[in-house]
């Protein structure tokens, strides 16, 4: 790593073009910015040394999938060497390629729903549980959360394993696309989805458990237990729209990475993703500008430092003087 001007961490690539242009569409597919997570990942080699199993399925022990260090810009994208532009081409083509992939499987999920006429919520969910829980074996344990595949929806079709926001995501639209009436949920530490009307009749499920129903009493807990005993509230239970749910998503990444600075890579990624939402924490141009300094781009780091403490410093005097600090500490670090 050198002190530059961040070369490699400016390129944007195909993945990143067409999230933020999806992100902008007056109603976002969550689908397709899911799998443009998973692209991003991909084509940034963030998946390296990744074990397959016989049946197409990473192994659950646990471990960390691609443990290797991310390369200096972070591009595994045809073959290319390590540190050398990707050629566009055939970026696009891998980017297309898994995005198709993630559409087909989960219409393919679909049409493997029974046929059913008017449905009640209760079937609806019933009859995710049997086809995605019972008999194809989604869900989720403990060690999914040590992996970063478990936050990449290629990854979660391929392995049927994932975090509870990303099989939510499985389920609203697997359902979704065999008529059902659904909605995710984003409860204080997990992540569930909703079947029927928010406001009226409807029943919630638990896909990380296979998609078992949630009664009022198991809510309950699960609420208390995330939030240390805070009861269970009408705004906890609304829909949590797709932008919402791609920002928590990204978080989780970053929080899979922080302690993982060989990984700061991945970090770095999802919060330029976050970026190119409409609504973001502003203090993450600041996070990226950390980033940028401990992967030795220094000088690159230092300007936007000072860029955000500009916009931060007439509503926060303070913490836009202890950016400033930390910028010409960056800076000196040249010397």
């Amino acid at each position: 790593m050198g002190g530059g001007d961040g070369t490699g961490e400016e390129r944007t690539g195909a993945a990143r073009r067409r999230f933020a242009e999806a992100a902008r569409e007056e109603r976002p597919d969550l689908a397709l910015l899911c799998l443009l997570i998973g692209a991003e990942a991909a084509t940034r080699g963030s998946l390296r040394g990744r074990r397959d199993g016989r049946d197409g399925r990473d192994g659950r022990d646990g471990r960390d999938g691609g443990d290797g260090r991310d390369g200096e810009d972070g591009r595994d994208v045809g073959g290319a060497a390590r540190g050398a532009a990707p050629d566009p081409v055939d970026e696009e083509a891998a980017v297309d390629r898994l995005v198709d992939e993630g559409q087909t499987e989960l219409d393919r999920l679909a049409g493997l729903l029974p046929f059913g006429r008017g449905r009640t919520p209760a079937e609806w969910a019933a009859a995710l549980e049997r086809t995605l829980g019972r008999e194809l074996g989604f869900g989720g344990s403990a060690p999914d959360y040590r992996r970063l595949e478990s936050s990449l929806l290629p990854e979660v079709l391929r392995r049927r394993r994932g975090l509870p926001i990303l099989l939510s995501v499985v389920w609203t639209e697997v359902a979704r696309r065999a008529g059902a009436p659904v909605y995710g949920v984003a409860l204080p530490g997990h992540f569930v989805v909703g079947f029927g009307d928010p406001a009226g009749a409807h029943v919630l499920a638990d896909p990380f458990g296979g998609g078992t129903r949630l009664g009022e009493d198991e809510l309950a807990v699960m609420v208390a237990g995330a939030t240390g005993g805070t009861p269970l509230s009408a705004a906890s239970l609304r829909p949590a729209g797709p932008l919402e749910t791609v920002l928590r998503i990204l978080n989780n990444i970053r929080a899979w990475a922080a302690p993982r600075p060989e990984r700061s890579g991945v970090r770095l990624w999802a919060v330029e993703l976050s970026l190119l939402l409409p609504h973001h924490p502003g203090r993450l141009r600041f996070e990226r500008a950390q980033l940028l300094v401990e992967r030795g781009h220094f000088l690159r780091g230092a300007r936007e430092m000072e860029e955000y403490a500009d916009v931060v410093a007439a509503m926060e005097p303070n913490a836009a003087e202890n950016v400033r600090r930390a910028a010409r500490a960056a800076r000196a670090r040249l010397n």
